[in-house]
C-alpha cells in the first residue's frame, strides 16, 4: 500500500508540476512559442507518468483514463503525440515550421521525462522502485508478437484513435474528452498484451526502443510506421483526400451546389410562337403585322 501511495503521489506531483510550468510558460513566452513548443514539451512529461510509475495493469488503465481526462481539461490542445502533429500538417491546419517545432519539443520532453523518471527511481522510495531501478538497464520489449502483427495492431489503434479525433473535433469538450479517454483505455486494454498499445511514436521511443528483444528497425516499423499509416488512412477515410498533398477527392463525389438551368430549343427561321394571350409573334425577318390581338 505504501508503494501505491508513493506512485500515486508521483503521478499527481508530475501533473501539478507541469500545470505550474505551463501557466508560467503561457504568461512569459510569446504565444507562438508557447503553442508550438512549451505546451508539447510539458505534455510529454505527464504522458510518461503512468508508465514510469511501474503500476499494475488495472491501476495503469485507471490512471490512463484519468490522465486523458486531465489532459483534455487543462493542456490547451497539446497532444504530445507526433502522429497528431503530423495529422494537423496533413489537414493544412498547421504550417511546416510550426510542426517541426512541435516535434522538437516532443523529443526534448521525452528526454526530460526519462531523466526525471530515472531520478525518481534512484530515490528508491518503495520496493517496487528498487526493482525498477535494477531492471532499467535490462528491460524487456513491449512488443510481444511478430513484427508484422504488431505493425497492424499499432496501425489499427492509431486509425480508430485519429478517426475519433476527427469525428469529435467540433464537439463540446464535455463530450469529446471522456469519449477520447474511454477509447484510449479500451484500446490499451485490448492491444496492451500485444504491443502495449502506445500508438504514439514519442512515447514508444522513450519506453521500449532501448529494450532488448528486437532491432531498432523492427521497433521503428511497429511503433512509427504503424501509427503514422493508421493516421493517414483515418484522414483519407474521413475527408476523402489529404488536403496538404492534393485537393481532389478520391473517395467521395461532391455534388454541385448550383443547378444549371436547362435551355429551351432555339426556334428555326420562319417559325412563329403563340404567346399566352393567343398573340402571334413575328419572327425576325418577316414582314407584315408584328402581332395580332385577339378579336382584331
Amino acid at each position: 500500500m505504501a508503494g501505491l501511495n508513493v506512485s500515486l503521489s508521483f503521478f499527481l506531483a508530475i501533473i501539478a508540476l507541469c500545470q505550474a510550468a505551463r501557466r508560467a510558460s503561457k504568461a512569459l513566452l510569446p504565444a507562438g512559442t508557447y503553442n508550438s513548443f512549451a505546451r508539447e514539451a510539458l505534455r510529454v512529461l505527464v504522458e510518461l507518468g503512468p508508465w514510469a510509475g511501474g503500476f499494475g495493469p488495472d491501476l495503469l488503465l485507471t490512471l490512463l483514463f484519468l490522465l486523458f481526462l486531465a489532459h483534455g481539461a487543462t493542456f490547451d490542445g497539446a497532444s504530445a503525440n507526433p502522429a497528431v502533429s503530423l495529422q494537423e500538417l496533413l489537414l493544412a491546419e498547421a504550417s511546416v515550421p510550426s510542426t517541426l517545432l512541435k516535434l522538437v519539443a516532443q523529443a526534448l520532453g521525452v528526454q526530460a521525462a526519462c531523466t526525471l523518471t530515472q531520478l525518481y527511481w534512484a530515490w528508491e522510495l518503495s520496493d517496487l522502485h528498487i526493482l525498477q531501478n535494477l531492471m532499467a538497464a535490462h528491460c524487456s520489449s513491449a512488443l510481444r508478437t511478430t513484427v508484422l502483427h504488431g505493425t497492424l495492431v499499432e496501425g489499427a489503434c492509431a486509425f480508430f484513435f485519429h478517426l475519433t479525433l476527427l469525428r469529435l473535433q467540433h464537439s463540446l469538450p464535455i463530450y469529446r474528452v471522456p469519449a477520447v479517454a474511454l477509447l484510449v483505455t479500451i484500446l490499451a486494454y485490448t492491444a496492451g498484451p500485444l504491443t502495449s498499445a502506445f500508438f504514439n511514436p514519442a512515447l514508444a521511443a522513450s519506453v521500449t526502443f532501448h529494450c532488448s528483444g528486437h532491432t531498432l528497425l523492427e521497433y521503428t516499423q511497429v511503433y512509427w510506421l504503424g501509427p503514422l499509416t493508421g493516421m493517414a488512412l483515418a484522414v483519407l477515410l474521413y475527408h476523402g483526400h489529404l488536403p496538404r498533398l492534393f485537393q481532389r477527392n478520391l473517395l467521395y463525389s461532391q455534388k454541385n451546389k448550383y443547378r444549371t438551368p436547362r435551355g429551351k430549343p432555339a426556334a428555326g427561321p420562319g417559325d412563329t410562337q403563340m404567346s399566352a394571350e393567343g398573340c402571334r409573334v413575328q419572327e425576325p425577318g418577316q414582314r407584315g403585322v408584328g402581332r395580332q390581338l385577339p378579336g382584331s
